[in-house]
């Protein structure tokens, strides 16, 4: 029978192949058993801080460098801990946490390190 791989993308069954390439014809989505390994490989995610360690969530980490808030006239100064921190994939913000004082934030992790 048909032994083609679901496409990556919407997990549709009706896929084929042309050449080297798989191809979708719901979604339009072309990959290789390249692409697919290396994805498979590539779906935990690492996100580290300022001195290369590797984050997880519910880390405790501190703030490295003062931190302007956008709309407001506070600052998140230099060694504020934070605990209990989020990993998020999407956006340019990659920590969800929640700062006393503050309240719920989104950081980028080049600006913290792990405790």
């Amino acid at each position: 029978m048909n032994n083609l791989p679901n496409c990556p993308k919407c997990n549709s069954e009706y896929t084929y192949q042309d050449g080297l390439l798989f191809i979708c014809p719901e979604c339009a989505h072309e990959w290789t058993n390249e692409d697919k390994e290396n994805s498979e490989n590539n779906d935990a995610l690492v996100i580290k801080d300022a001195n290369g360690n590797i984050l997880n969530d519910g880390d405790t980490i501190t703030v490295i460098k003062d931190l302007k808030i956008k709309g407001s006239s506070q600052v998140v100064k230099v060694g504020t801990k934070v605990k209990n921190i989020r990993l998020v994939a999407e956006g340019d913000h990659n920590i969800d946490c929640k700062i006393d004082g503050i309240g719920a934030m989104k950081l980028k992790s080049e600006f913290v390190k792990k405790i």
